[in-house]
């Protein structure tokens, strides 16, 4: 079954759902190189980062329930001539998973990045991560670099991808 979430800007009020989510992705060993548990006053400095008008947080909701929520963050922040790439990074509740709120999220985002003036995209993920990067090749996206055997998990060794996108901005 394929659900169609309500997907919007996030406020602060969705800070502890967001977390929840995230936390679950940390305990899944296979989408965060993170391995331990945040707080919701932990990731308030993080979540202030972010902003509408360049790099958002979007939230997808049903019947007000955050199920997954996704981010276009800075790539190498401070650095002038990167400020027309985001790094993009999405997490669904584990209940939620496998009814196209991944699908959903990553094509509104797309979508959005005429109006944040980014014309391309890149996902830095696990290369353990399969159903993460099998969705991402749906939307064209393409392996641009791998760094092997990087990431030590607690009870595994694991390499480090990056996906990019070029987006049309017209």
């Amino acid at each position: 079954m394929i659900v169609k979430p309500i997907i919007r800007f996030a406020t602060f009020k969705d800070l502890a759902a967001i977390v929840k989510i995230y936390n679950q992705a940390i305990h899944s060993k296979t989408a965060t190189g993170d391995l331990q548990e945040f707080t919701v006053n932990e990731r308030i400095d993080w979540f202030q980062k972010f902003n509408e008008d360049s790099y958002p947080i979007y939230v997808a909701g049903q019947q007000e329930k955050i199920i997954g929520y996704a981010t276009l963050s800075p790539y190498r922040p401070g650095r002038k001539a990167m400020n027309h790439i985001a790094e993009i990074s999405f997490y669904i509740d584990y209940e939620h998973r496998n009814l196209g709120i991944g699908t959903a999220l990553i094509q509104y985002c797309i979508d959005d990045c005429p109006r944040i003036k980014k014309t391309s995209l890149l996902a830095i993920l696990l290369d353990i991560n399969t159903s993460s990067i099998q969705l991402l090749k749906k939307f064209g996206f393409n392996e641009w670099g791998h760094f092997p055997n990087i990431i030590h998990l607690e009870n595994q060794t694991c390499g480090q991808l990056v996906y990019g996108l070029k987006v049309d901005l017209d």
